[in-house]
């Protein structure tokens, strides 16, 4: 028999060598192929193959009932305002749409392996073209693929996966569409809770901070001083997260200028944490250089010169907030921000 016709595929070289490396000769071997292809049980049982087909359906069944699940668990457990709240309606509604994702995926691989063909299949590499006989070729790869997935052979299977991937996306659409129609009062995002005479307290002990507290070179992580009752509630934690600030002691001398006539007090000076790039919290402070460095894109504030941009992609300074001490020798807010923290949004002047 030729080479050409060896019914294994074509032959491969081998070069053999002596023990003083040169080539003695060179043999060949046959391409071993494809191996033999077992048939699993549900190939040749006909009881096992509907055993399985049952099992799919029940995946795609709790797959729906995953979903049914998840629009009654939103509607049911609204967030109350508490953190308890919020965490257990989000628990809920995550588990539900894992049970209907989950139901999906594993009896779409469970079809797969016990009802579709287990027969490997080799494509030889050809030139891509969009040929009148490619196109052809793929139509009836896909007719082929249908005829072998046994969908048009299995009803029950049929109404299964699409139930379960019709009803799948309300699990999305529910919450987002009840979602329209929330406060667009854009206001909200151009004030936050501090106002004069709050106190600034440590983040998150809430111990109020003295200025005697604070030597030079010293950082606080700050937030609002706030009855402790209220930073239990949902809308504290939504409204800190506008709220938060770096404070920072230097020596007067060091400061170039204010970013506020008045802002600072002997040498301590209070910033947005809130990056006015993406909001990402800017919190790595430099004392040799007075820097500030956001640690997501590396964006750096010189809080000497008025947090002005030194490095990075954010385009404006940090908002700083405007302090004093009250009689009591405690710092205190003289007012909200002097401009909206964070990063730009549509309705903003500048």
């Amino acid at each position: 028999m030729s080479e050409n016709q060896n019914p294994q595929g074509p032959s491969r070289d081998v070069a053999r060598h002596d023990g003083d490396g040169t080539a003695a000769r060179t043999d060949r071997f046959a391409d071993p192929g494809v191996p033999a292809h077992h048939p699993r049980l549900a190939d040749t049982d006909p009881k096992a193959a509907k055993r399985n087909e049952r099992i799919i359906a029940i995946l795609f069944a709790i797959s729906c009932l995953g979903t049914i699940a998840s629009i009654v668990a939103y509607f049911a457990v609204r967030p109350d305002g508490t953190t308890p709240g919020v965490r257990l309606s989000t628990v809920l509604l995550g588990v539900a749409i894992a049970i209907s994702l989950f139901g999906i995926g594993f009896a779409a691989v469970h079809w797969a392996k016990t009802l579709m063909s287990g027969k490997e299949y080799v494509e030889e590499r050809h030139s891509s073209s969009s040929s009148e006989d490619v196109r052809e070729v793929v139509q009836q790869q896909f007719k082929d693929g249908l005829e072998d997935s046994g969908i048009a052979r299995r009803p029950v299977l049929k109404g299964a996966v699409v139930s379960a991937l019709a009803l799948f996306p309300l699990t999305i659409a529910v919450p987002l569409v009840s979602s329209v129609g929330g406060t667009w009062n854009v206001n909200s995002f151009r004030h936050t809770i501090w106002k004069k005479g709050t106190r600034l307290a440590y983040d998150p002990s809430g111990r109020p901070i003295k200025a005697s507290d604070l030597t030079v070179g010293s950082v606080a992580h700050v937030i609002p001083d706030v009855p402790a009752e209220e930073r239990e509630s949902h809308e504290w934690i939504t409204e800190k997260s506008k709220a938060v600030v770096l404070l920072v002691r230097m020596d007067p001398r060091d400061h170039k200028r204010d970013h506020r006539e008045g802002a600072s007090y002997d040498g301590i000076v209070a910033y947005s944490k809130i990056c006015t790039h993406v909001g990402c919290p800017v919190a790595l402070y430099e004392q040799q250089t007075h820097h500030l460095l956001c640690p997501c894109h590396q964006s750096t504030f010189d809080i000497s010169d008025g947090s002005k941009v030194v490095f990075g992609p954010a385009k404006r300074p940090l908002p700083q907030l405007p302090i004093t001490v009250d009689d009591e020798g405690y710092l205190v807010a003289e007012d909200d921000f002097n401009e909206p923290v964070g990063p730009s949004y549509w309705e903003r002047l500048k």
